[in-house]
């Protein structure tokens, strides 16, 4: 927990990403600092000149001791990532340059702690809302402005559509919860009817849209790009179960996508505290069939393993740009299909061992599925061996 007070630690990004990131930077030294693929260890990223002149990014693992000390080279070892970084703003070491600035991208503006830590409750008078972004389940969502600089999403819940002084309880909760890949809950405006739900803004919207909105130049790419959205939901959904919590609802549609194909998982638990039984209930027309396995289809058994099916679902989500699981199938049909064993295909634009990773998370018994955990570094080897 320690390490996220500093902007240069990016946690479980990827290589790909801290590449894409140092990039967009101009000068030299920029650097970001991540977790290896090797638990417990870190990579630095460091964008650095060629002796040919040429900018590039240079990767360097940060080496441990039997004595937990870390080093970057044999001469000189430190107790600490932030001894390590101390001295190497200093002194490149032997590094390519010396460590000079972090991405702007990783400028945390303090997620929460902008609003106030414990301060979960926003007055309204606050907030400026500004332009409806798209209306769902639970009511309109606006972009808005809080004390008139800060970007936020502002959900305005339909009144009647969930229990109220359950869900107030709950955003306590959900505001604890900060992660780079899941969206980050700000507060609540609870003290008048429409409730309002305060979050982070995601400027590209959801990320089903934008599979869709950009389908040739995700896939021209190759499978890099759509891999690292599916390691990005991972690492979101990774922490969630760390922390015991279930989402219920794990779907392209709710997850946004931000700057720099930035991916993050958004309304997990809302599922909750919806009052209507066409959305809850296994028989409703609004349920998400699709995305549900049998043991809910058929006891509305929710776990991390549930999602680690929806999760599997989305994958096929992303390896299609949006297409629609199933197809034109009815609920019903689909129902038939899962509990008699029958999956979705492998998507033309995904590679076997991707899939392979995919249907291991249509597994019938749920103790079979793998956990994100797993799933995430399934994903990261083959991130790292192919690309």
């Amino acid at each position: 927990a320690g390490l996220w007070q500093h902007e240069w630690y990016a946690g479980d990004m990827s290589r790909q990403r801290a590449e894409q990131i140092l990039r967009q930077e101009t000068k030299e030294g920029a650097f970001v600092i991540r977790n290896s693929s090797t638990q417990g260890l870190f990579t630095l990223s460091l964008l650095a000149n060629s002796p040919s002149g040429v900018i590039q990014v240079k990767h360097y693992h940060i080496k441990s001791r039997g004595n937990g000390q870390l080093y970057l080279s044999e001469r000189r070892s430190f107790s600490s990532l932030e001894e390590l970084v101390r001295y190497h703003r200093h002194d490149s070491g032997g590094l390519a340059t010396r460590l000079r600035h972090w991405p702007a991208q990783l400028r945390r503006t303090a997620p929460s702690a902008g609003l106030g830590h414990d301060k979960w409750e926003i007055d309204p008078s606050e907030l400026t809302l500004l332009e409806e972004l798209g209306s769902g389940q639970f009511g309109v969502v606006r972009r808005g402005k809080w004390r008139g600089c800060r970007d936020v999403a502002v959900k305005m819940m339909k009144e009647g559509t969930m229990s109220e002084d359950d869900f107030i309880e709950e955003a306590k909760l959900m505001t604890k919860l900060q992660h780079p890949n899941l969206v980050q809950l700000y507060g609540v405006c609870s003290k008048h009817r429409p409730i309002f739900i305060v979050a982070e803004y995601m400027k590209h919207g959801s990320l089903l849209q934008f599979l869709r909105r950009h389908e040739r130049a995700l896939t021209e790419k190759g499978p890099v790009l759509l891999l690292d959205v599916c390691l990005q939901v991972a690492s979101g959904m990774a922490y969630l179960e760390l922390h015991n919590y279930i989402h219920r609802d794990l779907a392209a549609r709710n997850c946004l996508v931000g700057e720099n194909y930035v991916v993050k998982v958004a309304d997990f638990g809302l599922a909750r505290y919806v009052i209507d039984d066409e959305y809850t209930s296994s028989g409703g027309a609004k349920f998400p069939i699709k995305w549900a396995p049998p043991e809910v289809l058929g006891y509305t058994r929710f776990s991390s393993k549930s999602d680690v099916w929806a999760y599997g679902v989305l994958m096929w989500e992303v390896f299609t740009c949006g297409k629609i699981p199933y197809g034109r199938a009815a609920n019903a049909e689909v129902v038939e299909q899962v509990q008699h064993g029958q999956r979705l295909p492998k998507p033309p634009a995904c590679p076997s061992d991707v899939y392979q990773v995919m249907r291991s998370c249509w597994e019938k018994k749920p103790d079979a599925r793998p956990s994100f955990r797993l799933v995430k570094s399934q994903l990261e080897k083959i991130m790292d061996k192919d690309h």
